[in-house]
This record gives structure tokens, sequence and C-alpha cells, in this order.
């Protein structure tokens, strides 16, 4: 048996690094005969292969993962919007990645902060570790929109001002990447592949545009991989998600994933309060005092009350 890590997923081939070399590879049948609730195998797994003749590889095991980065997979719906329940389905983004960036624009499309916010839960849920990337940052001066960025560093989530055409910013962005397994994630048209390029120029990744009558944009990732950074680690350019579901978590569970929320729900009066309606809600008068932010406490509420998909429009 040959270890390797999987770089690349696509239409049932994988590509595996191994010590001798990448070598693509298919799924064991009998792997594939296991209940299919989640992806068997994507990239940042490592796995188990066995070589064949023709020099292409088998996989035969897959190793437990650690963390991942996942979703909810997109479709599914009925007729008024209701979910069948065997089409209840995990989407692994990238398993056991040290480290998520989550790349938003600061203009061209505009910043989605609901978005943001589902990432960061996303994240939060895996414990692992994020950042943000304000990218298109040449786009923007400084003083002339508000920041949407602002709230975050406040909280534990470091915010990198990035311009992938400029330059700025892409230094701090590679070290902060080094030796790490790291993915970037986000929206389609926010410059995720420019920015791989501007961290590994020899790569010439196809680069997308924002449709000017919707705003959003396009996709030029369609697959996912693992490209491997000058000096050790890897940085995974992933497909724009334009519909966000959360996959295993409940809306109880959620004050556990707002980080700002997290320490104050002991001191709420009802050891059930939703932060909507309650008296003597810690959390709401945390709000009003400006110690929460009021979009995040939004956030908070849609996520709970399952009224908000966040949906930027048609998934791929």
């Amino acid at each position: 048996m040959i270890e390797g890590l999987v770089v690349k997923a696509q239409s049932g081939f994988f590509t595996v690094h191994t010590g001798q070399g990448d070598i693509v590879c298919h799924l064991r049948g009998r792997l594939k005969q296991q209940r299919r609730t989640t992806d068997l195998a994507t990239i940042g797994d490592h796995v188990l292969i066995e070589l064949q003749a023709d020099g292409t590889g088998m996989i035969e095991h897959v190793a437990p993962r650690a963390r991942a980065l996942t979703r909810r997979a997109p479709g599914g719906f009925g007729r008024r919007g209701h979910r069948a329940a065997e089409s209840e389905r995990e989407q692994v983004i990238i398993a056991n990645p040290d480290l998520a960036v989550f790349v938003f624009a600061c203009a061209q499309p505009d910043p989605h902060p609901r978005a943001l916010d589902r990432y960061l839960v996303m994240a939060e849920a895996q414990s692992l570790r994020a950042v943000i990337v304000a990218n298109k940052a040449d786009l923007v001066v400084a003083g002339q929109a508000p920041d949407v960025f602002a709230a975050y560093p406040p909280l534990g989530y470091p915010v990198i001002r990035v311009s992938a055409r400029t330059g700025e910013g892409v230094a701090e962005l590679r070290a902060t990447l080094q030796g790490k397994i790291a993915v970037l994630a986000g929206p389609s048209g926010v410059g995720k592949s420019s920015l791989v390029n501007a961290l590994e120029p020899g790569l010439k990744l196809q680069a997308g545009s924002v449709s000017e009558q919707t705003t959003k944009g396009r996709h030029t990732t369609v697959y996912r991989q693992l490209h491997a950074l000058t000096g050790g680690g890897y940085i995974a350019d992933t497909p724009g998600m334009r519909a966000l579901e959360l996959f295993d978590i409940e809306p109880d569970e959620l004050d556990a994933y707002f980080v700002e929320i997290r320490p104050l729900v002991s001191g709420c009066a009802f050891s059930d309060c939703t932060h909507e309606h309650e008296p003597g809600c810690a959390v709401r008068a945390a709000v009003e005092t400006g110690r929460v932010s009021r979009s995040r406490y939004e956030s908070y509420l849609r996520l709970r009350r399952g009224d908000d998909r966040t949906s930027l429009g048609p998934d791929a």
C-alpha cells in the first residue's frame, strides 16, 4: 500500500500525491457501496492506494478526518422548498484543513456580511481557524464607504486587505499560509483564482469577471484542487459557492458558534433563551450597548429562524 494526500478531485477521479509522484486513482468499489451521506473522498483526505498495472491507483482506505469544511449539498428541494429526507447530504469542501481563508471583495461584487457570518459558523463548528481576506482593496478608497469588515478583528478573526492586481497584502497573506493546508472559500467573482495566481504566479489559473447585469461573479474554478505553495504548504481554490446551507447544526447550537454571543448566554434569565424576545436576555442587552454588533445579531437570528438561505444566485 502507498500512502498519499488527495490533491485533486474531479468527476470520480482523484489525483493523489505520494512519495512516488502524483497518481490518478479511483475509489475501490466496496467503498462506494457505503451509505453516501457525505463525500467519500475529497481534497485533503489522507488515503492508502494500491498501484495498478497501468500506473493508475485504487483507493483502498480513506483515513478518518480530523476536521472538514462542509456545507449541506445544494439541490434536492421539493415544490414548496422543503428538502426530502433522503436528499440530506453533506458536501465536503476540503478535508483536514489547518486554516480557512474566507475571501470577499471590497467591491465588484459588494461584500455580503450574512454570507461571511455563515462561513464563520462553518469554521467554528469544526474548531477551524479562520482568516478573512478583503480582496480588491484597490477599488475602494479608505473612508469613502462603510467598512463592513471592521467588526471582525475584535472577534478574533484577522482581516487581511489584499489587491491581487496591485500586490497589496499578498506578502502578508503568503506568510499566513506558509506550511499550512489552507482553503480559499467565498462567493464567485471575489477574485479567489486571481489571488492564488498572485501567491503562486506559475499556476496561471483562469480568472473570471463579474456580470454587469447581476453584479454576481461567474464561476471559473470548476473542481477542487490543492496547489503546492513555494516554501511549503498547500492552498485550495474552490468553486464559488452562491448558496450556503449549514449541515448538521441545530438552531439551539448556534450560540456556541457566534464567539461574541457564546460568553453571554449564561447571563440570560432563561436557560432556553432564544435571544429574540425573552426578558432578561443578556445578548439583546449587549446589542443595545454595542458590545454585540447589530449586523452579527441579525445574522444570528436569521440562521436560528432558518428563514435565510443566504442564496447569492444559482449554485454551480
